[in-house]
């Protein structure tokens, strides 16, 4: 059902912006996404309640068992923000039910869908801000890490695939990221309404293909805005039709905005915009430029961080051949950032390790991930530029072992660079 607010209103069109309003402010209020200050510790308070309800739903109600237990982990498509989605429609349909029932009478909606364009047009701009921001210091896409640059794309999961993608190319950021800031700026503004909503479809079913289309766990956000980009389109969806299908003239139409009874009010509000524009504006700006001083960015800085392949492995006094079918022996070290140290045996299965190295005392503490109860200590020396040494006992083992330093720069995704001029195709 398509809505204008330069047509008579139906009963149609209203029970229509019932359940759309409904939806969207609770949607909104549901999903926060903390762009003003102590939003996120509101939302900690008034988002408990369903954290009872919601496994209560899925045990007794969808009978999911066993129910899965999942606190803050990055997805957004859990199970717990599905069953989430589905108590906002239940709410929509059963408030659009009482709204109706209760308000009959009234002509339109003109104030409130004015409004809630105003909700929509901000939750949506200041998410673009956070998303562009993020790819425009480069701190959403990390470089791809040593791991991930000897791994067999077969075995990397889509997600992993499109994140090496974008980590890649930091100008390929640079578009996303002018894409995202321009689309949500021109929402800010009634006079770039249009445009804006034009531009952030465009742009938020780019997000939404590729979160689809690589299993990006972020489905259900990048629907809703694109379900928001066409609300929004939908304010003038017969200008728009005149002027870009029937190739009509059309009358320039500025969208009413209701004048509050005081001027200081009105002055007020356009205080606070600018105010709330400004914050996180600054606030996406200072959260990016701390995150790049993270390590997960900037790996170089993390001690022994690089790509080792072994030379002599050394276990208990007796020396194992490079066999392929060792199941025991280390083929290479991987060591990430935060810690992160992937052991590739020689039958290229791996083993996940935390990996603290303390580069005064020449001592790393390891331990598999996840097992903090059995921790090693092992000592380890260079040997020239790119060979190490790493003695000590690990767990039940004395090891000697020997390695290499392979030079990153060798894998031909890091050292093929930009070519303007491509005589036959380079693809391989």
């Amino acid at each position: 059902m398509l809505i204008s607010i330069y047509m008579p209103w139906t009963i149609q069109h209203k029970i229509w912006f019932r359940c759309c309003c409904l939806f969207f402010v609770l949607y909104i209020f549901l999903n926060p996404n903390g762009f003003f200050p102590f939003t996120d510790e509101a939302y900690a308070i008034y988002i408990r309640p369903f954290y009872h309800l919601v496994p209560w739903i899925e045990g007794h109600i969808l009978h999911i068992n066993p129910i899965p237990v999942t606190g803050p982990n990055g997805s957004g498509d859990t199970t717990f923000d599905y069953v989430m989605l589905g108590c906002v429609v239940v709410l929509t349909l059963f408030g659009a039910v009482i709204w109706t029932l209760t308000d009959r009478h009234r002509p339109n909606y003109n104030k409130l869908y004015y409004w809630l364009t105003v909700i929509i047009r901000y939750y949506f701009a200041f998410t673009m801000f956070n998303y562009g921001f993020a790819k425009l210091f480069k701190t959403q896409f990390p470089y791809p890490s040593p791991f991930t640059l000897q791994e067999p794309y077969g075995n990397s999961s889509p997600m992993r695939l499109a994140w090496t993608f974008f980590g890649y190319s930091r100008g390929y950021n640079f578009f996303m990221a002018f894409a995202e800031i321009t689309s949500g700026a021109l929402l800010l503004f009634r006079r770039t309404l249009r445009i804006g909503a034009l531009v952030s479809l465009v742009t938020a079913a780019n997000i939404m293909a590729v979160n689809y289309s690589f299993d990006v766990c972020v489905k259900l956000l990048s629907t809703v805005l694109v379900v928001m980009a066409l609300f929004l389109l939908l304010i003038d969806w017969r200008r728009h039709t005149n002027f870009y299908f029937m190739n009509r003239h059309v009358i320039p139409h500025g969208n009413p905005m209701p004048v509050l009874s005081r001027r200081w009010m009105n002055i007020s509000l356009v205080v606070l915009k600018y105010l709330a524009i400004a914050f996180v504006v600054f606030g996406n700006i200072y959260g990016s430029l701390t995150a790049l001083k993270d390590p997960y960015f900037n790996p170089e800085k993390t001690p022994l961080y690089g790509l080792y392949h072994v030379q002599t492995f050394v276990r208990n006094q007796d020396t194992l051949p490079p066999l392929i079918t060792d199941t025991s022996r280390w083929r290479s070290l991987i060591v990430g950032n935060r810690g992160r140290t992937v052991v590739r045996l020689m039958n290229d299965s791996i083993r996940a390790y935390s990996f603290v190295p303390d580069t005064v005392k020449k001592e790393i503490v390891i331990y598999r991930t996840g097992d903090t109860l059995h921790k090693s200590r092992l000592f380890y020396s260079f040997m020239g530029k790119d060979s190490m040494l790493i003695r000590g006992r690990l767990l039940h083992d004395s090891l000697l072992i020997t390695f290499r330093k392979y030079d990153l720069n060798k894998f031909l995704l890091i050292n093929r660079g930009f070519h303007f001029i491509n005589e036959t195709p380079y693809n391989r």
